[in-house]
């Protein structure tokens, strides 16, 4: 790894441990380095010790001495770093037999469905190109994104907005828990398979991106651990949280990766954003049923889809050390610079964190007041429509009070009554 370049159409010199890139002058030369490699001519960047004329240990090698640039992050820090392109003939990353058999099978199952594929589809913009563009029978457009390899998240999100501003929803499929691109814009992990095994069409599950919500009375009857007890008790509140299938209470039937493309572009799963829980941009990007986005919506009232811009995350914020640039050529040492293993994003936890606090034994107001979150939290909780929906005679705590085999009083007080 290198801590400078030599970019050739400018013909500076870059030292990228300092703010300013060490050249005044050249607005967005931040963000012009840091295009992928793909999207800008390949020879851009060059390794100094090749501009130099001394020896490049890449070119010598056989490979190149073009160069890209990608953080890196090291002891919690995240510098930039400069690493030589793979090969001379073609600089460009070539697609994998992996990444093209996943496109073609996604296509396949997309026509196969009755709904408007292709592959390759170039933005009206000219800004980028879609592995898949998958059309739904109501206009519904899915910009499939296979990403197999590492991918800095400022692209993710670079392109995720490109995307959403033709009215397409970005999907990007990882193969990593640890991909950078995990909860950076709507996302789905399968498992690393063989391209073989993907294009003979063998089962590729939807490990991580698709979830479910529950939503559960926090009772010692109940299956589900209370999470603001950390486990240790039950509150008595209602809780909504997203699980994966899984996780579920009962558990869910897996979710195939042609049970997605089908149900994205029908509308019937849809991407959510879930904030942490400290508010702001940061959260966790998902694809859920339309029916539990529903019910989440009317619970927290977040309606929007997906955030409209991200707060820095660790390794979005880079760190300048200020040093001077070392024209040696690095390829191929051990050692000199090494980067951290980078961290498990899919955690597969679940996320969400909504409470409804448990409703006073005797409230001041009428009993017949009842809230609408009050009511679809219930009916969630209760599995029963919110017109079933009532408080207890003695206790005000919302139970199952209208329809058929519904009661005056809840369980608790009638057993408090009838030991």
């Amino acid at each position: 790894m290198a801590n400078g370049v030599w970019h050739t159409q400018y013909d500076i010199e870059i030292n990228l441990t300092r703010p300013d890139l060490g050249a005044d002058g050249y607005p967005g030369l931040l963000e012009e380095i840091m295009t992928s490699v793909s999207e800008r001519n390949p020879q851009l960047l060059e390794c100094l010790a090749h501009r130099a004329g001394k020896p490049c240990a890449s070119e010598t090698g056989g490979k190149s001495p073009w160069m890209f640039i990608r953080r890196a992050r090291v002891g919690g820090r995240y510098p930039l770093v400069a690493a030589h392109l793979p090969i001379t003939h073609k600089p460009t990353p070539a697609e994998s037999d992996q990444h093209k058999a996943t496109k073609e099978r996604i296509v396949q199952a997309a026509v196969q469905f009755g709904l408007s594929a292709d592959a390759e589809v170039g933005l009206p913009s000219r800004r980028g190109v879609t592995d898949a563009m998958v059309t739904g029978p109501a206009g519904v457009r899915i910009g499939w994104e296979i990403q197999y390899s590492p991918l800095s998240p400022s692209s993710v999100h670079r392109r995720s907005v490109i995307a959403m501003e033709h009215d397409i929803t970005p999907l990007w499929v990882a193969k990593d828990d640890r991909a950078a691109l995990i909860d950076r814009a709507p996302w789905a992990r399968v498992d690393d398979m063989s391209w073989k095994k993907i294009a003979d069409g063998s089962e590729m599950i939807i490990r991580g991106g698709y979830r479910h919500l529950q939503v559960w009375r926090c009772l010692s009857s109940s299956a589900l651990h209370c999470p603001d007890t950390e486990g240790a008790g039950h509150c008595g509140a209602i809780h909504a949280e997203w699980f994966l299938p899984a996780l579920c209470d009962p558990p869910k039937p897996s979710v195939r990766i042609e049970d997605l493309i089908l149900t994205s572009a029908t509308g019937d799963s849809v991407p959510v954003f879930v904030p942490s829980r400290g508010g702001g941009r940061v959260g966790r990007h998902m694809w859920v049923p339309r029916a539990d986005c529903g019910t989440w919506r009317e619970l927290t009232g977040q309606w929007d889809p997906l955030p409209k811009a991200q707060e820095p995350e660790a390794g979005d914020e880079i760190t300048f050390s200020e040093q001077e640039v070392d024209w040696t050529c690095r390829a191929g040492e051990e050692g000199w610079f090494k980067s951290d293993v980078r961290p498990v994003r899919d955690l597969g936890q679940p996320t969400g964190g909504f409470t409804l606090a448990r409703m006073p034994a005797q409230r001041q107001r009428r009993s017949t007041w009842i809230t609408a979150v009050e009511r679809t939290a219930a009916a969630a909780a209760l599995g029963c429509p919110p017109w079933e929906v009532g408080p207890c005679l003695q206790c005000s705590q919302l139970m199952r009070r209208y329809g058929r085999n519904a009661a005056m009083a809840c369980n608790a007080c009638r057993t408090e009554a009838c030991p």
